[in-house]
């Protein structure tokens, strides 16, 4: 008897033990898991670089704990332009992992890859870029932290008309952003009173410019607008331009900011310097969130690495997870997490940020010209266009 009542003591001790916590010890909560997209190999392995000092950099600040829940971040590895991996591994996120959440998104075809199986499981993507501004109609579940061609283009075409430039050559890649860029210039250029004396779209996969310069030379214009990817375009553009002495001859260059992302800097060099471009972000950007944003920015990048938009943008990725992610108390659903971003306002390094109801970004667009600082080239603003939607208006 006395053995029998030790078992069925000891029995209930153990399940005590195993069962659920009293109240006011509570089990941690289930991690938060969170995708996130970039280039981690290859030619693409600097953009994973500028992501992971990121998000270092916001962990620092902001901890890695919201509304009690750990985040976890599961990276993948895009490659680069990869729809059929980014939907495999899009699928495999959302059905082996439970995640609850996507970041990243880097091209336009990575991004429309996601939107089938996200919108099927109903998990919400941040957009760090993909710049196609047709996108979110397609993909109900995704939302827009980066650009779109048409926001920057508009109103840099604007800005050359009112500033003398009335003759303008176009070359723009034979893409799709490159072509909504190049047709939103022409049209908002001329609306404005501006020519387009000649146009030309080179391949996407890295062309030799020579031929599409030499027809700029020919069309005798006052200045180039060029829309071309990061990468090699931008070296082999600026190869030709300075042999062709167009340079020389006073022809400028007025170019979206993907031609002298500061991530390029060291490989294009001097043939950079006073070329105008348009973006949404620059390391110059005087505001006190830039300035704490690149100072722990650079605690955790490594030597060759530089803040761009991307760093930008994926810092602002995570300011919208965290207060997402606060607002419901830590449980997360998909629709209410959209309904929370459609109005969403913060300060970004790159200035005001807002989502609109469209779930598309509204931000300051800002006119550059390279300039050398204290022997560092550097894109300087100029000019400011404030609050541009993604079709290039001004919203009050």
């Amino acid at each position: 008897m006395l053995s029998k009542k030790l078992f069925w003591a000891t029995l209930m001790t153990l399940a005590a033990a195993c069962g659920p916590a009293s109240a006011g010890h509570a089990a941690d909560p289930v991690p938060l898991k969170i995708g996130f997209f970039s280039g981690y190999s290859g030619p693409f392995a600097i953009f994973g670089q500028v992501a992971d000092a990121t998000i270092a950099a916001f962990m620092a600040e902001h901890g890695d704990v919201v509304a009690g829940r750990k985040i976890v971040i599961l990276r993948r590895d895009t490659m680069g332009p990869n729809p059929d991996g980014v939907r495999r591994m899009t699928q495999e996120l959302i059905t082996r992992e439970h995640v609850e959440m996507i970041l990243g998104g880097d091209y336009t075809p990575n991004a429309l890859a996601m939107a089938g199986p996200t919108a099927q499981a109903k998990v919400p993507v941040l957009l760090v870029n993909a710049a196609t501004t047709s996108i979110l109609a397609r993909a109900p579940y995704e939302v827009r932290f980066g650009f779109t061609t048409s926001q920057v283009a508009i109103p840099f075409a604007r800005w050359a008309a009112a500033h003398g430039y009335t003759r303008i050559f176009l070359i723009y890649t034979d893409y799709g952003p490159g072509l909504e860029a190049g047709a939103a210039f022409k049209k908002n250029f001329s609306e404005a009173g501006g020519t387009v004396v000649g146009e030309v779209r080179p391949p996407l996969m890295s062309p030799d410019y020579s031929a599409y310069v030499q027809s700029a030379k020919d069309a005798n214009p006052q200045a180039i607008f060029i829309f071309a990817p990061a990468g090699q375009h931008p070296q082999a553009f600026l190869r030709a331009y300075t042999d062709s002495g167009l340079k020389e001859a006073g022809v400028k260059i007025l170019a979206t900011g993907d031609l002298t992302d500061e991530l390029q800097f060291e490989a294009l060099g001097d043939a950079t310097l006073g070329m105008y471009t348009v973006y949404h972000y620059d390391e110059d950007h005087d505001s006190a969130v830039n300035r704490r944003f690149l100072a722990d920015f650079y605690k955790f990048a490594p030597p060759h690495v530089r803040a761009d938009f991307d760093a930008a943008c994926t810092y602002d990725v995570f300011q919208a997870l965290y207060k997402v992610v606060a607002a419901q108390n830590g449980k997360l659903d998909p629709d209410k997490t959209i309904a929370l971003l459609k109005g969403m306002r913060f300060e970004s390094p790159r200035g005001p940020i807002m989502i609109d109801q469209n779930r598309d970004i509204v931000q300051n667009v800002y006119i550059r010209q390279v300039r050398k600082i204290e022997g560092k080239l550097q894109n300087v603003e100029i000019d400011t266009i404030p609050m541009v939607d993604d079709h290039g208006n001004r919203v009050k």
